[in-house]
């Protein structure tokens, strides 16, 4: 998924990954220009996922 695709429909598939992920909050998936992978690493920990697991459970929203 690139930077476009997720921008675009991001408040969409944030609250779709909170309902999933009852640990996740507002702060973990602030999305910010040029600071996605730093998103996806901070995701990556509190999940205990790998990068291809969790680019897995974003595509599938």
């Amino acid at each position: 998924m690139n930077t476009t695709e997720l921008k675009g429909n991001w408040n969409e598939q944030k609250g779709k990954l909170k309902k999933k992920f009852a640990v996740l909050t507002d702060n973990d998936l602030m999305f910010e220009e040029g600071k996605k992978e730093e998103m996806f690493g901070k995701l990556q920990i509190k999940l205990g996922k790998s990068k291809e697991e969790l680019d897995k459970i974003i595509a599938a929203l």
